[in-house]
């Protein structure tokens, strides 16, 4: 299979890619697990709700047991009462963790990647560097290249690069051991460089 080498220029020719990594068919189900479980493994446990214990409350018993024709009742804090503890409380301690086969990842991973080869939404560049950590430079060399929103895959992190892609919104730059499915899904445009292309193929093959 061949993906799209391009430049700041335009087309350049293509590059011959290994069908094991970009030339597998689509497996929604597949990719859909990987990306919910991706993002739930990213959740953190920030919720509290109190249960009938934490409830700040009196002890007091609200009427007496019988003769009064209502329902017993013993404390206020009952999740059975309107300001009472919940019986199922969220903790912090919760824990959203999904579990996925490494073996299930990565076919994942390789689902998502043929498919945006196939629907022209993936190229290669040989390099893409910035000379400076300037915002300004990195939006006038994406446009310049003709893409909008982007999510640029390199072989290694390059400072400049990193710094000048924060404040972009609609740009997102990551090393090729950090390229998730979340993120490949997420944008309309995924650049590889070079050396990102052959770290996906020895890691995914």
């Amino acid at each position: 299979m061949e993906l799209k080498l391009i430049n700041e220029q335009g087309s350049a020719g293509t590059l011959a890619v290994r069908d094991e990594v970009f030339g597998r068919p689509f497996n929604e189900a597949l990719v859909h697990q990987i990306v919910v479980a991706y993002a739930a493994n990213a959740r953190r446990g920030t919720r509290k709700q109190k249960d009938r214990g934490d409830v700040r409350h009196s002890t007091r018993k609200p009427w007496r047991q019988k003769g009064t024709g209502r329902a017993r009742a013993g404390m206020v804090s009952s999740p059975l009462w309107r300001g009472g503890g919940k019986i199922f409380p969220a903790t912090p301690e919760e824990n959203f963790a999904h579990k996925v086969n490494r073996k299930m990842y990565r076919a994942g991973i390789c689902a998502i990647l043929s498919q945006l080869a196939r629907e022209d939404r993936l190229r290669v560049v040989e390099d893409f560097r910035v000379e400076q950590p300037k915002t300004k430079l990195l939006a006038q060399k994406v446009k310049a290249m003709g893409f909008d929103e982007l999510l640029v895959i390199t072989d290694e992190l390059d400072r400049n690069l990193a710094l000048s892609a924060r404040n972009l919104p609609n740009v997102e730059v990551l090393p090729v051991q950090r390229a998730n499915p979340v993120a490949l899904v997420r944008y309309p445009n995924v650049l590889l460089t070079r050396g990102a292309v052959a770290k996906l193929e020895e890691m995914l093959a």
